[in-house]
């Protein structure tokens, strides 16, 4: 079991939830939140994303974890105005909030 914040995540069985609330996520979004969330924290290049969730070192389309974190924050209830989950580094990467806010 993956949990920070509010977000658990189980790899065994492919299950996510939000406080209590089970969240249905497809495959490749459930990828995207688990390579996230599994490095809480640490900034993640779109580079990595592509190689783990994508498995490709090349860009099928610019827009693809654009596409891909859209939907995964509208399922988890992430305003991307104002994240409090996935916060997007200008020319850097993404990176899952522990929370923390002592950083």
């Amino acid at each position: 079991m993956v949990e920070v914040q509010d977000v658990r995540l189980d790899p065994e069985s492919r299950r996510a939830w939000r406080g209590v609330e089970e969240i249905l996520l497809s495959r490749k979004e459930f990828d995207l939140v688990h390579a996230l969330m599994s490095r809480a924290g640490e900034i993640v290049t779109r580079d990595e994303l592509m190689r783990e969730v994508w498995s490709t070192t090349f860009w099928t389309s610019s827009k693809t974890i654009d596409v891909h974190l859209g939907w995964v924050r509208r399922k988890l209830g992430d305003d991307s105005r104002r994240p409090r989950l996935i916060t997007t580094i200008r020319g850097q990467g993404l990176r899952f909030e522990t929370g923390d806010t002592h950083r």
